[in-house]
């Protein structure tokens, strides 16, 4: 296909954006081409036509436009069309250069590509327990992640309601530098499913059972009896000690790391919206934003954060 012409957009859109743009250049340059009376000089007495307005006795004479005024709106106007022309302006064409914004950042791309990769190889040859002790390569993997992570989990890596913290010694896959690795490359799907079928009697019993789990005050009755139904449901996953499955995702709920609790929100009340509503956690693969040559200098970023502390 001639690379004229972008198929970003129908022809529909194409032509009518052509006739828009071209319509109002041509409509404006005949308004002013219309208006432009050479007939507007003074006459053999010196007397020079009004336009009729007046204020305080004062007339407004109605002059013709200064010539190089005209002139000057004229070479706009051809300025206008030349621009549209060679760079993209009429619908989907992409102008006689050829040129598009997609081609250009597609150049810019490759030439940061051509010049980053080798030093990215570099880095990878690392293992990153030692990378994460190079001030320098961590200063470029800061980068990397905060156009590409600090959405999630903060420009501090502190993460928020839903995003894990990254600082603290609590990973739900694990910490080691493989699993950080895995989870950058793959990313990751955390499925807690509802328990709303078991009923608030049970909900609230399975709460204060959790409560006890991590040493927090608890209803001593509630959450005897919750015990056998944690045996039954939620073990599986949780491990009957309640100490999580990094295999699975699954959460360690015997310390105080609460990842769906909201700011000002109590521990049980999470709890129990945990439990009525289960849990949908996505981790998306950066491979495949990022590149793989850039991953492991992210896991080292993010290995590093625990020996700031």
């Amino acid at each position: 296909m001639n690379n004229l012409w972008d198929d970003s957009l129908s022809g529909f859109w194409s032509a009518w954006i052509i006739v828009i743009t071209l319509g109002s250049i041509g409509l404006a340059f005949w308004l002013l081409y219309a208006n432009r009376r050479t007939d507007k000089a003074p006459d053999a007495e010196g007397n020079i036509e009004t336009t009729g307005h007046a204020a305080d006795g004062i007339e407004e004479y109605d002059n013709p436009l200064p010539r190089w005024w005209f002139q000057l709106y004229v070479g706009t106007v051809i300025f206008a069309l030349g621009y549209l022309l060679l760079y993209p302006g009429l619908g989907n064409f992409a102008g006689v250069l050829g040129w598009t914004q997609e081609g250009q950042w597609e150049e810019e791309v490759a030439r940061a590509e051509e010049r980053f990769t080798p030093i990215f190889a570099q880095y990878e040859e690392v293992p990153i327990p030692e990378l994460a002790e190079d001030a320098e390569a961590m200063q470029v993997a800061e980068r990397i992640f905060l156009n590409n992570c600090a959405v999630c989990h903060g420009s501090n890596a502190r993460g928020g309601y839903g995003f894990p913290n990254l600082t603290d010694d609590d990973w739900l896959y694990g910490g080691e530098p493989e699993q950080i690795v895995t989870t950058l490359t793959n990313g990751r799907n955390g499925l807690m499913p509802s328990w709303q079928q078991l009923g608030e009697n049970n909900i609230e019993n399975l709460t204060q059972h959790v409560l006890s789990l991590s040493g927090l005050e608890h209803d001593a009755e509630r959450a005897e009896q919750g015990a056998a139904l944690f045996t039954s449901v939620c073990a599986a996953c949780h491990t009957p000690d309640g100490t999580g499955n990094q295999a699975l995702g699954a959460p360690n709920l015997t310390n105080d790391t609460w990842l769906y609790r909201a700011p000002g929100q109590s521990v049980a009340d999470a709890v129990r919206q945990t439990l009525r509503n289960g849990r949908n956690g996505h981790m998306p693969a950066q491979a495949a934003y990022i590149g793989e040559e850039r991953v492991h200098l992210v896991a080292a970023y993010v290995y590093s954060l625990r020996l700031q502390d």
